[in-house]
Formats: C-alpha cells, sequence, structure tokens
C-alpha cells in the first residue's frame, strides 16, 4: 500500500473563487486525499426538507478534477438547530443530571431515537447523492465518537433503552440480573426490569455491577449508531468506510465499532495530549512539550492499526498550535515531519493535517493549519513538502509482525474505572506504561484486541490489568509458545463484577493465588530487592510458583510457572524494565536500553529511529538529529 498524505478542509468556510487554487495548492503540497462534509448539515440542509446541494456538488467536482480523493463525512456529528428545536429531548444529559446545550457540537444522546432516525435520514441522502460519484474515495461516519465526554448520557431515553437492553441481556429473567449483581446486598433487589434506573445521583457509590453494565450498553449504542450509517452508506457506495478515533478515549469498544469499517482512523494531537491526556508530571511536560510525549501517538498507532485489522491512517494531524489544551506552544521544528514518519513506521496508508487553512472565526480560529488565515504557507505545509520529496523513493508500506503482544481490552478499562480502588489507578495508565517500558527496550510492540485466541509468531505476550479473562483466552494463552505476563488484577472479576472463587487469577498450570489487594500512597512505594518498586497498587501473592522478585521484606513479588509470569503489583519505570528484561531474556529476544526520547520502530523492510528532544543523539554508532529520523534499510 502507497503512503499518502491529506488534509481536513471546509469549502463551506470560503468563498468558491479559492477552492481551485486551494486544490491546486494541495496538489503541489503532494496530498492525495481531503475530508470534507463532516460538520456541514446546517449548509446542506439549512431547514428540514430543504436541501442545498450545489455548493457541495461543486466543491466535490473542483477538488476531484485537480486529482484529489474526496473522504466524505456524514455530518451527524453537528445537527443544526432546527433538529434540536424538533428533538428537544435529544440533548445528552450528564452525570449530575444537566443537558448538555446547543452551541457547539455532539450535542446529542446515541439512545434517543428521534434523532437516530434523522441520522439515518440525512446519511441516506448523502449517501444516495455521492455514492457512486467517482470523485469519493472513502467516507467517514460522524466525527470522533465520544470526543468531549459524549458517550454516556443520563438521559430518559437512555434510561429506557438500557431497560431493554438489560431484558435482553438477561433473558428477560429479573432473578438472574439480582443474583448476578449481587443485589441481596442493602436490598438492592429489583421486582421488574422497569424499577431499575440508571446509576448516577446516588447516596453512596452505586452497585458496580450496575455501573459497569451501564458502560457496555452506552458503548453498544455506540455500535448500533455508527453500524446504521455504514449500512446505509454500503446501500450506495463501493468505497472503504472509515471513522476518525480519539486519544485515550475509552468510553466505547473501539474494536466492536471497527468491526463494521474497512479503515480505522484517529486523530493525532501530540503538544496538545501531553498536556491534558498523558499523564505526564510536569518536569516530563516542560521536557517534550514541543515534541509531545515519545510513545503516546506510538501506542494509539498500533492500537488502531489493530481496530482496523492492519488498515488505519491518521485523520487529523496536529500541524502547529491548537486551540484546546491548557497550553498551546508550537512544535520544534522538524516534528511535524517526525510525527509522518512515525505513522508511516507504524504502517499508516495515509497521514492527513488539519487543518488546510486556518479559520478566522469561531471556536477554532486558534488553531492552525498548512496555511494561514492569509492564506500564507504555514510551517507545516512546508515540512509536508519534505515528506512528499521523501515518500518518492520511499517502499510502499509493509507490515510485519511485531515480536510482542500487549493486549488491551475496554472493558477492563471500563472496570477499572468503576472500581480503581485508589486515586489516579486506571487500567490505560497500566498498560501504556507496559508499552512505555517495551518501547524503552527498543522493542516493536503489537496491540491485540481481547478476543485473541492466537498468539503464533509471538515471543511475549503481555496481559496486565485485564480484569476479566474468559476461560477459553486463559486457555489460549496456556498453551502458547510465548512468555506470558499477567498481573496486576488479571482475572481479578468475573463476567458481572464479583470476584472469582476459587480466587484470581486462578490460571492453567500456574499455582499463584491473590490472597490480598491494596492500593498505595503516591508518597509510599513499595521497594523490590534488586530494584525498582511498586507504586500505587500492589497484591499479596501465595502458592507453590517460583518467586522471582520479592519486595525487600522478603515478601514474593512476581511468580513464575513454566512459560507464565504473574506481577504482583503497578511496577515503576525501574521494575518495569526488570520485568521486561527478564521475560525477554526467557523468550530469547534481545533487548536495547534507549536514551530518553529515542525510540525505534521495525518494519518488513525498514527500520526507523526517532528523536523526540531537543538534541542531536548518538546511539550504537548512529546520530539522530533533534526532533529528527532516520531510515534504515533492513
Amino acid at each position: 500500500m502507497k503512503r499518502t498524505l491529506g488534509t481536513c478542509y471546509y469549502p463551506e468556510h470560503w468563498p468558491e473563487d479559492m477552492w481551485e487554487k486551494d486544490a491546486a495548492r494541495m496538489v503541489e503540497a503532494g496530498l492525495t486525499w481531503v475530508r470534507i462534509g463532516e460538520f456541514a448539515w446546517g449548509k446542506i440542509e439549512p431547514r428540514e426538507g430543504e436541501f442545498h446541494w450545489d455548493w457541495l456538488d461543486r466543491a466535490i467536482d473542483v477538488l476531484g478534477r485537480a486529482g484529489l480523493k474526496v473522504v466524505l463525512g456524514t455530518p451527524t456529528a453537528t445537527p443544526p438547530r432546527w433538529v434540536v428545536n424538533k428533538h428537544p429531548d435529544m440533548i445528552a444529559v450528564d452525570v449530575d443530571g444537566k443537558p448538555r446545550k446547543f452551541g457547539s457540537r455532539r450535542h446529542y444522546c446515541f439512545s434517543h431515537e428521534g434523532f437516530s432516525a434523522e441520522s439515518r435520514r440525512i446519511t441516506e441522502k448523502v449517501a444516495q447523492r455521492y455514492g457512486k460519484n467517482p470523485y469519493v474515495a472513502a467516507w467517514q461516519t460522524d466525527n470522533e465518537y465520544g470526543c468531549h465526554d459524549t458517550v454516556i448520557s443520563y438521559s430518559d431515553a437512555a434510561r429506557l433503552a438500557f431497560r431493554d437492553w438489560l431484558r435482553n441481556a438477561f433473558n428477560d429473567d429479573i432473578d438472574a440480573l439480582n443474583a448476578a449483581w449481587g443485589n441481596v446486598f442493602w436490598s438492592m433487589d429489583y421486582a421488574d426490569f422497569d424499577d431499575i434506573d440508571l446509576p448516577n445521583l446516588t447516596v453512596t457509590e452505586p452497585n458496580p455491577a450496575h455501573a459497569l453494565a451501564f458502560r457496555r450498553f452506552s458503548s453498544d449504542q455506540v455500535v448500533q449508531f455508527n453500524r446504521e450509517q455504514v449500512d446505509i452508506i454500503r446501500a450506495h457506495s463501493d468505497a472503504p468506510i472509515s471513522h476518525n478515533y480519539m486519544g485515550r478515549i475509552t468510553d466505547f469498544d473501539h474494536y466492536k465499532v471497527g468491526r463494521d469499517l474497512e479503515i480505522a482512523t484517529w486523530d493525532s494531537y501530540p503538544l496538545g495530549f501531553l498536556e491534558d491526556r498523558v499523564g505526564a508530571d510536569a518536569e516530563r511536560q516542560r521536557k517534550f512539550a514541543r515534541q509531545g510525549d515519545p510513545d503516546f501517538q506510538a501506542f494509539h498507532h498500533d492500537l488502531y492499526r489493530a481496530v482496523g485489522r492492519g488498515r488505519w491512517w491518521v485523520m487529523e494531524q496536529q500541524p502547529g498550535p491548537v486551540n484546546w489544551a491548557p497550553y498551546n506552544p508550537a512544535p520544534l521544528p522538524g516534528m511535524v515531519r517526525l510525527w509522518t514518519w512515525e505513522a508511516f513506521a507504524h504502517g499508516a496508508e495515509a497521514v492527513c493535517y488539519f487543518r488546510w487553512r486556518q479559520a478566522p472565526f469561531a471556536q477554532e480560529e486558534m488553531h492552525t493549519g498548512m496555511l494561514r488565515p492569509d492564506s500564507a504557507d504555514a510551517p507545516a505545509i512546508i515540512e509536508a513538502r519534505q515528506v512528499r520529496d521523501e515518500l518518492v523513493d520511499a517502499p510502499e508500506v509493509q507490515a510485519a509482525q511485531a515480536p510482542v503482544a500487549l493486549i488491551f481490552d475496554y472493558d477492563a478499562d471500563w472496570a477499572w474505572a468503576v472500581q480503581p480502588h485508589g486515586a489516579g489507578l486506571s487500567y490505560f495508565g497500566l498498560v501504556f506504561e507496559h508499552y512505555r517500558a517495551l518501547r524503552r527496550a527498543g522493542l516493536s510492540v503489537d496491540i491485540l484486541p481481547p478476543d485473541t485466541r492466537e498468539f503464533s509468531g509471538y515471543v511475549a505476550v503481555f496481559a496486565p490489568g485485564l480484569m476479566h479473562m474468559p476461560d477459553d483466552l486463559k486457555a489460549a494463552l496456556n498453551a502458547a509458545y510465548a512468555q506470558v505476563v499477567l498481573g496486576p488484577r488479571s482475572a481479578a472479576r468475573d463476567a458481572h463484577f464479583s470476584i472469582p472463587n476459587p480466587l484470581p487469577p486462578a490460571f492453567p498450570d500456574l499455582d499463584v493465588t491473590v490472597t490480598l489487594v491494596e492500593s498505595l500512597r503516591p508518597d509510599s512505594p513499595m521497594t523490590l530487592s534488586g530494584g525498582g518498586a511498586f507504586a500505587g497498587y500492589r497484591e499479596e501473592l501465595s502458592g507453590e510458583a517460583e518467586t522471582v522478585m520479592t519486595l525487600t521484606d522478603g515478601r514474593a513479588a512476581v511468580k513464575r510457572a513454566g512459560h507464565v509470569t504473574y506481577v504482583g503489583g503497578w511496577g515503576d519505570d525501574a521494575a518495569l524494565d526488570r520485568i521486561v528484561a527478564m521475560t525477554c531474556e526467557a523468550a530469547g529476544v534481545p533487548v536495547m536500553d534507549l536514551p530518553d526520547g529515542l525510540r525505534t520502530r521495525a518494519t518488513a523492510t525498514e527500520r526507523f529511529w526517532f528523536n523526540h528532544t531537543d538534541s542531536e543523539i548518538t546511539f550504537d554508532g548512529r546520530t539522530i538529529p533533534a526532533a529528527g529520523v532516520l531510515r534504515e534499510a533492513r
């Protein structure tokens, strides 16, 4: 698959006499793709049933005749005011019972049938008109599901839909639900599904089984909403369909949404994410303020490669300062090029920059583009042209299976969110810190969904924090050739959030039992003999499996039997580095000790080196400039 570039364009924001010039400049910059239309519902249908297609017909024609391929978005993320007036209860409701208001975007509840019908109707109209248009080469459903905390809604529509979802899940057997949820506790038994409310505004925490079920329901609503649009588009078009996911948005199961799509895309904003999503401390935020975290983008590249079953893009790549983070610095010169090549190194088919021209009005007027508001070149287009020139002799995308796999499970993230057991503890954070450790060791990583049962080709598989582990997953991991690393909290709950008996992890051929769990104060880590510490979370381990790491007081910290290792705590960087090194030694995989900010990634034909620092780095005989990329043939 050829590596390509693109951009996001809003022809409705600009006079028509600019469109042809814009299209020509896009082509000159080496762009192939241009995404349009995802926020244009009000321009297409300003009043119910009154459609204005001419401007969009002309825009697609101008872009296509210039040689660009159009990604056309369904405009459902921005329902116009008249839709809200028609369905005033379509607005999502937050956890405190407050309705969200019209005036920005994503102002809808996934469970509202009236809005869902409007969504299907506008999608049908767009697909009918452009499904056979030769210039429309791909589609995007909606925009950034989950952004702005918009998956979980506590509306009346959600309440009614949740009850129906539970009836289906429990085969209309309220006694089965009561038993599964442990509703005998605190006299929470229900006589009928119609008695069940949403798990918010309770005096103290709601039943965790109730809260987890509502998370699963909310995710399924997104899956259904997306599938309805996909089915409509497919009836009119053979072009591939995508959705643009976001960074560290875990409120819905991206794998399930992705099963209905040909391509997974995501929106990469390294500097904005460093400030509000990575979880880096102040010192690290300062060090990488103009480069972004060295691992956060790579993690999502690997995640969305899994979501897309091998096919994925960056639909929105940060081109300069954005408008929405706590602080919005400009990237270090060279970083836009580095981010682009980093995506290609992880298998991206396309990298599209957001946006073409900086808007001089409304909410995103402080969000830079490839062009300034006056149409002069901004720094991003200069670096895009450099990538354009470098792509001329670059090989096509040739993915290679990584030696190491890391399982990521959205359901586990919900379970941790429902019951973190300690302030600041999250499943995403735990998995991401394992990913960092693997990358520090110079390893390429594949992220796998939790329904994977075939692990051939991997020498090591990590599954930390996988709260519920079905028996067939345990059996598949036990039968795998790979070294397997579990814990903490792996297999800690059953499907309905009860502690299983026998106690966790109850893993075949691994005589380990978690007999006690505790969360730790940030200022009270428990040190390990030989270096490192458990910080945040620790488990007391018993059993006959070999103890391979201990706390300094002699208690077991890590146990192993055969090819399976159980880690009884949340390791800090030093502890995780030891665990990765120990695992890779057992697997026969060499590791590196990369300097902070230097990362590497291997494909079938190339090895890439990325310097995320503001200084030149020399490592193992090679020199990588600040904010630089080094490509080597394999």
